[in-house]
């Protein structure tokens, strides 16, 4: 399998960037209810810091590189940013939120009057609607993951086909396909989230275990983010999104856009006072709505759907959802994890990729379900291709071949860090206890803390690292110019609309019908 990229130095050189989300929330652990800070420049445009649902949840992104070092650098320097225009609020440190207001008092994002900056509220504001606003203030890390253009040749040798346009394209669905196979393992490696606090439920059916008075847990959960709490859609459930191709693909995603979903068509496009409550009546608003485990992704062009970039273009690099915040980590997650990540993604993308069905993805999501909420259990079995698989047996399966790609990275780097990255995971499936969620259940049982205050001692922590380490004079400088220029970039885009906002919605959804259709 991997025997034509060995040599290649573009192992050395695969390129991943990451989007960190984080809520804001007061020295008392609440939820930050004010606006965005202005010293953080315009959520709209700038390049590095926005915000996600609310006002109050961050969102980090990184520029992508070539390294996971320097990946991390750039999260830490972000953060650094942050923490110097915070003042005394802090950064949640958890996936599962801190202590929250009512629904209606939790601030969506705004984004100025420009017609992409007001589609961008409209479409929260559904999301409220559709999903209530508790479950949008979940918080993860999104990794993107690409290969050098340089080293498709080598890609497509190891496929046995000839290297043509759609050589990306096809490879990426592969990797997609497999993926989805597999991913159960990266959430019993990496979840973060096996207990809430008592807040984030309000009383509603939860199934949950009380592991204290201010908290609800389960005893070998691994991610509760991934499960009925978190980011799940009865509506969607309804949805199978094939990723057999980018054809397949479209057609699925367009469908789900353009055909209206009698739930969401209850609720209405305007209230009575004329004001959008979402930005279409479809199963889905906009493409990004679809709460896959992984995407396909393509950069978009001013005013450009995204399904429309995938048919022009193809695919340029995959999105992974899947991950939670690690709160022992200071920005969520380190480079052995990044460097585990590349591994895991290229041989999802080199390993042999069947066509996917709707009966498998019922398997896939009874594996995702089986491993969210019992995940560290003994002897648990999972169910590969129909059949019954030891998760223990199948995960040191999965990593055998994960080593096989580290070899082939370490020995054109010179070093032994993928091949450390992916011991440090064998450690975990040997051993359940050394995972996060694991960890967390741990040290709140040590300490007799409930998940709040573990969560609160954790942000308290990263929080003073950034106070001791700041930022250097010089990329200061650079931060403070680019939410100069962040804010210049949202003036001139609401200098330069030249139609209505529902000329512009309008304009949209007839793209929808129109030219982001099956491709």
């Amino acid at each position: 399998m991997i025997d034509p990229l060995r040599g290649r130095p573009e192992l050395a050189r695969l390129r991943r960037g990451v989007e960190k989300e984080s809520l804001r929330v007061t020295p008392t652990g609440a939820l930050a209810l004010t606006a965005h800070p202005a010293a953080l420049g315009s959520a709209l445009t700038h390049p590095h810091i926005t915000t996600d649902f609310s006002e109050a949840q961050l969102e980090l992104i990184t520029g992508v590189h070539d390294s996971a070092e320097a990946c991390i650098a750039e999260l830490d320097d972000i953060h650094r940013f942050v923490y110097r225009h915070l003042d005394e609020e802090l950064l949640w440190a958890a996936s599962m939120p801190c202590i929250l207001a009512d629904e209606a008092d939790i601030p969506v994002g705004r984004y100025g009057t420009s017609n992409v900056g007001r589609s961008k509220t409209v479409y929260r504001i559904g999301l409220a609607h559709r999903y209530g606003a508790l479950m949008q203030t979940i918080s993860g890390i999104h990794y993107n993951f690409s290969v050098p253009d340089t080293l498709w040749p080598a890609v497509a040798a190891t496929r046995g086909e000839s290297l043509d346009d759609e050589t990306p394209t096809r490879a990426y669905f592969d990797l997609i396909r497999n993926f989805r196979r597999r991913s159960w393992l990266l959430l019993y490696l990496f979840g973060a989230s096996p207990a809430v606090c008592k807040s984030f439920v309000r009383g509603g059916a939860h199934g949950l275990e009380s592991f204290d008075e201010g908290s609800l847990y389960l005893p070998d959960a691994t991610t509760l983010r991934m499960g009925p709490l978190g980011y799940q859609s009865s509506a969607q459930a309804s949805l199978h999104v094939s990723y057999n191709s980018l054809a397949d693909y479209g057609t699925t995603i367009h469908e789900a856009l353009a055909r209206p979903w009698p739930p969401y068509a209850a609720i209405g496009l305007k209230d009575g006072r004329g004001e959008y409550r979402q930005l279409g009546t479809g199963l889905l608003q906009i493409e990004n709505e679809f709460y896959g485990t992984i995407r396909p992704k393509r950069r978009t062009r001013t005013g450009e759907r995204p399904i429309a970039a995938l048919r022009d273009r193809g695919v340029e690099y995959v999105e992974v959802r899947c991950l939670d915040l690690n709160p022992f980590l200071r920005v969520g997650i380190d480079a052995h994890a990044m460097r585990f990540m590349d591994v895991f993604l290229l041989h999802c993308l080199l390993a042999e990729s069947p066509p996917d069905s709707p009966e498998e993805s019922e398997r896939m999501q009874a594996n995702q379900s089986a491993i969210v909420e019992r995940g560290r259990a003994p002897g648990l079995t999972l169910l590969d291709g129909g059949r019954p698989r030891d998760r223990t047996e199948w995960a040191a399966e999965i990593l055998d071949g994960c080593a096989e790609v580290a070899g082939a990275i370490d020995d054109v780097t010179g070093n032994d860090l993928a091949r450390y990255a992916v011991e440090l995971q064998r450690r975990k499936v040997a051993d359940p206890e050394r995972t996060p969620s694991a960890r967390i259940l741990a040290t709140m049982r040590l300490r007799r803390m409930p998940f709040f205050r573990f969560a609160m001692n954790q942000s308290v922590a990263h929080q003073g690292y950034f106070d001791e380490h700041p930022m250097r004079s010089a990329r200061a400088a650079m931060f403070e110019a680019l939410t100069e220029r962040s804010f210049a970039d949202q003036a001139r885009m609401e200098a330069n609309d030249t139609e209505t906002f529902d000329a512009y919605v309008a304009r949209q959804r007839l793209d929808t019908d129109a030219g982001a259709g099956p491709v």
